[in-house]
């Protein structure tokens, strides 16, 4: 059985760190932000965190 391909579009969205940690960003920041209040702006550029079981899927897809 061979090896199993990379999820391109998870690639793209999710990172993977050395400690097994998977971390995202947050949808709705990169432009068009200037309606929006600033306090939804500031919470948008903190990186998101996924639960354990979906990052073990995310892991493995990636």
């Amino acid at each position: 059985m061979g090896k199993m391909k990379t999820h391109k579009g998870t690639k793209k969205v999710a990172k993977l760190h050395k400690s097994g940690l998977v971390t995202y960003k947050a949808s709705g920041s990169a432009h068009l932000t200037s309606k929006d209040r600033a306090k939804n702006v500031r919470q948008r550029r903190i990186k998101g965190k996924l639960a354990k079981g979906m990052a073990a899927k995310v892991r493995k897809a990636i």
